[in-house]
């Protein structure tokens, strides 16, 4: 089955070779932030969890609440480390399209 998909897959980048038709001119362009997006959001999520620990060892919480409070700041924290990256983002591409 391999072999045949690989088959099929080779001769359509022929035909296309064969119409003057760049095959790779389909394919997704490079993504240069998504190590950046990745990391940050990581960041946040470890930033997240620390805060969280923090809180439920000074306010002595119960195991109920702590779990929740466990999500809630891994969720807060990981959205800002993607809003940071948007940020970033936003601001090199405005720089570089001028």
């Amino acid at each position: 089955m391999v072999f045949g998909i690989r088959y099929f897959i080779n001769k359509e980048k022929m035909a296309l070779i064969e119409r003057g038709i760049n095959p790779r001119e389909g394919q997704s362009a490079p993504k240069p932030f998504l190590s950046l997006k990745y990391g940050l959001l990581l960041v946040g999520l470890g930033i997240g969890l620390l805060v969280s620990l923090f809180t439920v060892i000074q306010t002595h919480m119960d195991e109920d609440n702590a779990v929740a409070l466990y999500f809630g700041f891994i969720g807060i924290f990981g959205g800002l480390g993607l809003i940071c990256s948007y940020i970033i983002e936003k601001k090199w591409l405005d720089e570089h399209q001028k």
